[in-house]
């Protein structure tokens, strides 16, 4: 090979082409496996390389090479040390390339490239868990300890303070367990102080709700000596909350002091509520001056009702009356954050507070406040604001949900001037509509219109009755005219856009919602009836994008879910349809027409052990259908489970016994089987297609005798011959469609395909102060509560 190899002379400097073929042999990769020097090289100085030095020769150490070429030419690096292989003074340098990533003369001879290590195989399989090992045992004593904790606190919220104290005393019992094993596998400093301090404290909030005072403060030192938890001494106000339910009301003082000194100035509701309880307890001890004390330090920093109270009782007790105009002076400074509509209104169900709230809406104070607030206005310079007021009375009626209060206050005002009578004429009309008493609604509706003309709630409440007999022409004549009084009036708007869509003029009732939509952007309702009006348009890509939108706003709405997966379905996208199917499941599992829907989709998926959950719901939602077991019973069959069926169909026997579909089952699986009891069912089966083949001919001469009656008093004419077989034919119509219908005996087959509608239908245009309501409108909100904790730290 090296014959081929012709190196230029040097002095040769005048030749333009010289150079071109020189060949360094230390290039020639081909025989490198065969070259004895090279490969000890490669195993010697891989990961010993001398550091690069420039331009100092014989840098690394370096021995004679013998390569099957001989000697080859020395060429320097642009560094100036010796290249990788080359000779100097006739001392070659060891090679130090290994080869590049990924590549190996085997590549070129045939074997597949893998860079990756692919081809050695999957990796192996993980190491088992050891579940004797002693750390899974701590973590599985640790796990067991915060279980009981929590069924604990939850016995306690249930009321059963019995079950709570054992299962508190048994996480205690095994948190000592677990304390103890982890000391003996790992070292003190590794043990959980989180688990130990959630222990204690629960175990002695149980303690004391069992009202076992002595345990629980034994339990309390216990966490407040041990320096390691951290903020402990907190805790001391639990301790003195136990010593004043004992009446030591001085150790109760001292441990609330002890927990004030323990608390950061940062913390200043947690402090004023410590000074409230200091408060009341030296009232009990009969020291009012130390009790005054506490109170006025509250009222200066945080004024409340209750401080205020006490603060007056206590400058009662000492018979300081200056002092107690000073502290009722600064009692109805503190504002009460309720509004004054609402502040009769219970917020809760606590019956405790609805009967405090039913005893003072009405009481002699009650009423003197409502009768100078209105006698004040109408001797003023604003009479005009006492009918406000009265209108504004009609309106918190409605609210506490006295309808006969707010109609009694609203009627006084029939005799009034026309601005105010229409405005009460307009709230009577809304009330009578929704009752239903539309004669009643309409009269006042006019009364309203023809009071003042120009008031758009009125001409959209007679725009509701109007509708609500059908006159939807006339009802659109009425939102109309509302429009151009007040273009604002998205009651009127939606109410048109309604009644469109009533007379099937989809058009304009899109451009009405649309139009809506711009003003009420995230209005469910109008996104919803875009959507609708789409669909019926056949447009199904729109009502698709319009109920994605709605969605968005109420992700929650199982109606717009199980709306958009029967899109999907229509379309074909059966994943898609399924995924919204589910959805609606998920959020409201008791509509038959979803959980119908699902199991027939996992039947033709060919997943019939998954239908049988729904099909199983849904047996329970109606119970009387038959159709839901033997859909169960017919999974099980389908998926190869004969005895689970069998038995399914031997119990829908027992409970259907005149079912023939369930008999034809039985008889087919007993035969399957090789059961005794397949002549039984034959022969029942046999006897009720019997009976219902009787039935039906007694139905058919039934009607053939009729009908033969009514030709002979018709007449043998040809006429009457004429006659006769259009009777027959629509009696064979008649007994088709009855034939159609499932009788007593068979089960259910058909499913009505019911138009699913997540607004209201009846235009409903609200004209008092009132939110906008849906009659089927699914819409969930999130409900937020304050969580309590197992045991009251600051007890007022």
């Amino acid at each position: 090979m090296m014959q081929n190899v012709h190196l230029a002379p040097e002095t040769d400097e005048d030749d333009l082409y010289s150079g071109y073929n020189d060949y360094n042999p230390t290039y020639d990769t081909e025989e490198l496996e065969n070259d004895t020097a090279f490969q000890q090289a490669v195993r010697t100085s891989h990961g010993r390389r001398p550091p690069i030095t420039a331009k100092i020769p014989s840098t690394a150490v370096t021995r004679p090479i013998a390569t099957g070429y001989g000697s080859k030419t020395s060429l320097a690096s642009s560094m100036g040390r010796p290249m990788t292989g080359a000779i100097q003074d006739g001392v070659t340098r060891p090679m130090t390339a290994v080869r590049a990533a990924g590549f190996t003369k085997a590549a070129l001879r045939g074997s597949a490239f893998d860079p990756l290590g692919q081809s050695r195989g999957p990796a192996p399989p993980l190491e088992a868990k050891n579940e004797d090992s002693p750390e899974e045992k701590i973590r599985q004593l640790e796990k067991k300890v915060n279980e009981l904790v929590e069924e604990s606190c939850i016995a306690n919220s249930c009321g059963d303070l019995k079950l709570a104290l054992e299962k508190a005393k048994e996480a205690g019992r095994k948190e000592r367990i677990l304390v103890r094993q982890r000391e003996q596998v790992t070292t003190p400093e590794n043990i959980n102080l989180d688990l130990t301090y959630s222990v204690l404290f629960n175990l002695a909030s149980q303690y004391s709700a069992n009202e076992m005072y002595a345990e629980a403060l034994n339990t309390y030192q216990v966490i407040v000596k041990n320096k390691m938890f951290s903020n402990a001494g907190r805790l001391k106000v639990n301790m003195g909350n136990i010593y004043l339910k004992q009446r030591n009301y001085s150790k109760a003082i001292k441990f609330y002091r002890m927990a004030l000194d323990q608390i950061p100035s940062v913390h200043k509701e947690m402090r004023i509520k410590i000074m409230q309880n200091i408060g009341v307890t030296f009232i009990k001890t009969g020291q009012y001056s130390d009790a005054i004390n506490s109170f006025e330090h509250i009222m200066s920093m945080a004024p409340s009702l209750k401080a205020g109270f006490n603060l007056i009782l206590s400058y009662f007790a000492v018979g300081d009356q200056d002092k107690m105009k000073k502290a009722f002076q600064k009692l109805i400074a503190v504002p009460l954050e309720v509004d004054e509509d609402d502040k009769y209104i219970s917020p809760t169900d606590d019956p405790h507070t609805n009967l405090v709230i039913e005893a003072i809406k009405n009481d002699h104070l009650r009423q003197m406040e409502r009768e100078r607030c209105v006698e004040v206005v109408k001797a003023s310079q604003y009479v005009e604001l006492a009918n406000d007021l009265e209108i504004n009375k009609a309106i918190t009626y409605l609210r506490q949900k006295d309808f006969n209060q707010a109609v009694e206050t609203l009627k006084m005002f029939e005799k009034k001037d026309s601005r105010v009578k229409s405005a009460a004429a307009t709230n009577l009309s809304f009330l009578y509509y929704l009752e239903n008493e539309f004669a009643q609604a309409s009269s006042y509706a006019d009364l309203a219109v023809n009071s003042d003309r120009y008031n758009p709630s009125a001409l959209t409440n007679k725009g509701n009755t109007v509708f609500a007999n059908g006159d939807y022409e006339k009802a659109a004549e009425f939102y109309k005219e509302a429009l151009r009084n007040d273009s604002s009036c998205t009651e009127a708007l939606y109410n048109i856009g309604l009644t469109y869509k009533r007379l099937n003029r989809l058009d304009e009732a899109l451009d009405c919602f649309l139009k809506l939509h711009a003003i009420l952007r995230n209005s469910a309702q109008v996104l919803y009836q875009i959507a609708n009006i789409y669909e019926l348009m056949e447009d199904p890509n729109q009502a698709i994008e319009w109920l994605m939108q709605l969605i968005s706003v109420v992700p929650t709405d199982s109606r717009a879910l199980s709306k958009l997966g029967e899109l999907y379905d229509n379309e074909g996208d059966k994943s898609q349809a399924f995924q919204y199917y589910y959805e609606s499941y998920r959020y409201f599992p008791s509509n038959i027409e979803v959980i119908e829907w699902l199991g027939a989709y996992y039947i033709d998926t060919q997943f019939c052990e998954k239908a049988i959950q729904y099909f199983e719901r849904a047996s329970l939602i109606q119970p009387t259908q038959v159709k839901w077991q033997l859909m169960v019973a017919s999974c099980f069959r389908r998926s190869g489970n004969y005895q689970k069926a069998l038995d399914t169909y031997k119990d829908i026997h027992r409970k259907f016994p005149e079912n023939v579909e369930c008999l034809r089952f039985l008889v087919r699986l007993c035969t399957d089987i090789g059961l005794k009891e397949v002549q039984e069912y034959a022969t029942k089966l046999k006897r009720l297609e019997k009976m219902k083949e009787i039935r039906e001919q007694r139905i058919k001469s039934g009607r053939d005798g009729s009908g033969g009656s009514r030709s002979r008093r018709e007449g043998s004419t040809g006429s009457d011959s004429g006659q006769n077989c259009s009777a027959s034919s629509r009696g064979e119509r008649l007994s088709a469609r009855l034939r159609a219908l499932p009788g007593t005996n068979e089960p259910y087959e058909s499913s009505s395909n019911k138009e699913i509608d997540v607004s209201y239908v009846d235009p409903l245009g609200p004209q008092i102060e009132r939110p906008k309501t849906a009659a089927k409108k699914r819409i969930d909100e999130d409900d937020f509560a304050d969580e309590e904790l197992g045991d009251d730290l600051l007890p007022e």
